[in-house]
């Protein structure tokens, strides 16, 4: 008896525990929800390959690749709220595994809207059962192609530069879904793996259209990216190269290195900062501490 005394007297302070979780729940989920006119960037620190995570000012979440393998989920689970469970699109840059096997994981662990894909074939086992997991989602599948803008709300978009044709016969480095994300004056270029050649393509294209503030540095670093006049047209004050420590490729290599310090850039790679998240009030873009 005096057991349930006590649990009536202290009733009242059950009811307002809880009232107060909730209370802490629905702010969570509203107030820390605010973006603020903020559009975050977050490149996250998978090991050898790409992958980002991009949340526009009202909330539409995009993926540019998912990495090598779960390490993603990890990741992911630093930048979103637990109890976020769904990405609106997930983008494809190159079907090659270093890029695209986490999402497996994603696919598993996340409600996805939609996937768009540069078009190319990728060769390995985890690429056929991801277009398998893609269709058992029923995610709209989109092909990219030049022209396209992908609305993220706010005045945030994603622009496709390349591919601008059918490219299921091309190489997956070259056919790399290349294109850069707009927030007001501000913007991000994205190259996958694109080599120089198709660096080169765009340059003749595009020419100084291409001036974005922060460079996604293609194929890792690899020599193969990263031209001196690319980098010249695209005149970055950020590159990002997103490498695994010590990894048996030797990324990023010297020569690209030497390619940004001559152009001035501040250089962040995954390998020595692990993630790297930049925001943007549309006016200026800046490394989030």
């Amino acid at each position: 008896m005096g057991g349930m005394r006590k649990v009536r007297e202290n009733l009242q302070w059950y009811v307002l525990g809880f009232l107060f979780l909730v209370t802490v729940l629905i702010w969570y989920a509203v107030v820390a929800e605010d973006k603020g006119g903020k559009l975050t960037v977050a490149f996250l620190n998978i090991g050898q390959g790409d992958a980002i995570f991009i949340e526009s000012p009202t909330g539409v979440q995009l993926m540019i690749d998912g990495g090598p393998g779960s390490i993603v989920l990890r990741e992911l689970g630093k930048v979103m709220p637990f109890y976020d469970r769904s990405i609106d699109m997930l983008m494809i840059s190159n079907p090659d595994k270093d890029h695209m096997a986490g999402f497996l994981d994603v696919l598993d662990a996340y409600k996805v809207a939609s996937v768009i894909e540069p078009g190319t074939v990728g060769a390995s086992a985890e690429y056929k059962t991801l277009e398998e997991k893609i269709q058992k989602e029923k995610a709209v599948k989109i092909t990219a192609l030049r022209g396209q803008r992908i609305e993220l709300g706010g005045g945030a978009y994603f622009e496709v530069l390349f591919p601008d044709r059918d490219v299921p016969g091309l190489a997956t480095n070259d056919g790399s879904l290349v294109g850069r994300l707009v927030y007001g004056n501000t913007s991000v270029m994205f190259t996958g793996d694109a080599p120089q050649n198709i660096e080169g393509y765009l340059d003749s294209l595009d020419g100084k259209s291409l001036h974005s503030d922060v460079l996604k540095v293609g194929h890792h670093g690899s020599r193969t990216s990263t031209s001196q006049e690319f980098v010249g047209y695209v005149s970055p004050t950020y590159a990002v190269i997103s490498a695994g420590t010590d990894n048996s490729y030797g990324h990023p290599h010297q020569e690209t290195l030497d390619t940004l310090t001559q152009f001035g850039v501040q250089t962040l790679r995954t390998d020595m900062s692990g993630r790297i998240v930049m925001e943007s009030d549309g006016e200026t873009i800046w490394i989030k501490k």
